[in-house]
Order: C-alpha cells, then structure tokens, then sequence
C-alpha cells in the first residue's frame, strides 16, 4: 500500500481476487488498538485511517445484509453471505426458536457433508459441528434428524439458499449489536437492519423504528440521540455508550445504514453533522450505492457465473 491509498482500492482488490460483482453489501472492518471496531471508509487514505502498525489485519465482512436474497443474482454473492451468516449463528447474533435452530443447523450440514450417509455419519456426528455458541444433546439430535429426513438431495447452492431465506426471515437477521444502556441505565442492545433502527434487551425486540420514520442520528460524548416519529408523535430516544468513539461509530452506522436502506437513489444522501453548530463536531457522508440501486444492477449482470469453491 502506499500511503496515499484509499479504502476503495482494498475493497476493489479484494472483490477481483473473488471475482466478485454484487460487492455492495460487503465491507472491510478493523479493530483499533483500544478495541474499537471501524469500517473502512472507502474514500479515505488507508493509513491515516489505521492507528496501529502494520502489518494491518482486517476482515472483509458483510456491511449490508440484503432485504430480500431472492433478489440475489450470483451463488458466490450467496455463499459469501452464507459464510456470514453462518458466523453470526456461532458468535450466537443471530437468535432464534428450538425448531429454527434446528433447521438452520440442518441447512449447514447438508451444505457441508451432503446427504445423511448411515455408513459415513455415525451417531453423534453433529456434534463434530460446532455450528451454535451452546448446543445441547437435543438439539443435535434433532439437526441430525432433519438431515437425514428433510434436506436429501439438496446441493450445497440449494441448502445454503435455505438458510438465507429462513434467516432473513429472523428480527436479528442483519444485525451487528451495539451494547448501550437506555436513559434508565438497562443494559440495551442497538442495531440497524434493512427495516429500520432495532433496540434489543435481552433476547426480545423492544423497539422497531422504520427508517422512514427516523429523522436524525446524533451524537454528543457518549450520547447517541435517535429523533424519530410514530403515529404523528415526536420522539427522542438517549443511549449511552462506553467511549466517546464508541458513540461516533454507532452513528457512523446509523447513518450508512439509514442511507443505504432508505433512500432510491444516492445521488439523494446528504452529508451528515452529528451536532447543529456547524464547524464543531462530526460531517460524514455515506459513498455508495444505495439497496435499490445495488438491486437494479445485480439484475442487469449477464456474464457466465464464476466457479465457488467451497
């Protein structure tokens, strides 16, 4: 890298070695030597971004789960949000009932090994997997009944498309959690999906705010301020966070994700100031395309698929 390198170089780098063209959804993320997580901004120098010494490591992630897979052109885009997905069930992001688990689980072992062989598979095969954070005897033995009854003859393309159209279909789909604590000082978990901003406490959704109704993000200190509308009332919701850059990078978040969600075109996103005075506090603008400019073009790819090695 020289010095002057941006962030979209990396990015583009990476999505040729894949050959990769719905590359969207996905970003680079980095930990800072205090432990705090950053995307990489694609229009800003690589080192003036890093505060460590390289060599650098990053992870190449999913930044933007897709609303809606079927609208998915490539398998590779697929696998890739697969192997996302998949790590979100393990680092126990993604939540879910006894009998999703389940499935989900399933769907994970038929894409890996194929179909149920009594020969090949002996009695607790499953728990060879480690597909959940914790998994019970039960639950093990429920995949392997699935496997073996319900996935026969699915590829692994098949199987792993299963998974995204049962996960998508999850209130934590797409959710990377913010912990926070309310004005109350309860332990809250923030996250931003396709549908709009998410408070989580425990494992129960108790907020939903349609991106359409929010209408600011911001943030003093540790503060993140969320200004929205319900049925006509104003409302204001205060989280506080455990750093100053904690706070900056949720609302980083908030902001790309309101703007890749919410808006039809790009040319519409507007450059945001986490505070009214104008020269004090943070400007941040998303760059990129927005959801339905991303969808537009998958549909328009029309060249012979690459080969996904798994």
């Amino acid at each position: 890298l020289q010095r002057e390198t941006k962030g979209q170089f990396l990015i583009d780098h990476i999505c040729n070695y894949y050959s990769l063209l719905e590359k969207d959804y996905f970003g680079i993320r980095y930990v800072d030597p205090e432990k705090q997580r950053h995307w990489l901004e694609p229009n800003k120098s690589i080192f003036k971004q890093m505060k460590s010494h390289p060599p650098y490591t990053m992870c190449f992630r999913v930044k933007f789960y897709p609303h809606e897979p079927l609208k998915i052109k490539e398998e590779l885009t697929r696998y890739l949000l697969y192997l996302q997905i998949k790590r979100d069930i393990f680092h126990g992001r993604l939540l879910c009932s006894f009998s999703d688990a389940a499935y989900l689980g399933a769907c994970i072992v038929q894409a890996e090994l194929g179909d149920y062989d009594p020969d090949e598979h002996p009695e607790n095969y499953i728990s060879d997997f480690k597909i959940f954070p914790k998994q019970s005897q039960k639950l093990e033995k429920k995949i392997a009944e699935m496997h073996k009854n319900d996935f026969r003859g699915q590829s692994p393309a098949v199987a792993e498309f299963n998974l995204l159209l049962k996960a998508h279909s999850l209130e934590t789909y797409g959710v990377d959690p913010h912990p926070c604590k309310d004005s109350m000082g309860t332990t809250t978990f923030l996250g931003f999906t396709a549908a709009g901003f998410v408070v989580f406490q425990g494992n129960k959704r108790i907020h939903l705010l349609k991106w359409c109704d929010v209408y600011k993000l911001k943030f003093e200190g540790k503060t993140f301020y969320v200004f929205g509308a319900q049925k006509e009332k104003k409302a204001v919701l205060s989280f506080h966070t455990s750093t100053p850059a904690a706070c900056k990078h949720l609302w980083k978040c908030g902001v790309e994700n309101q703007a890749f969600y919410k808006y039809a075109k790009s040319s519409q996103i507007k450059t945001m100031s986490s505070s009214k005075i104008f020269f004090k506090g943070s400007r941040f603008r998303y760059s990129g395309k927005v959801a339905k400019e991303v969808v537009e073009a998958s549909s328009k790819i029309q060249r012979e698929p690459p080969e996904v090695h798994r």
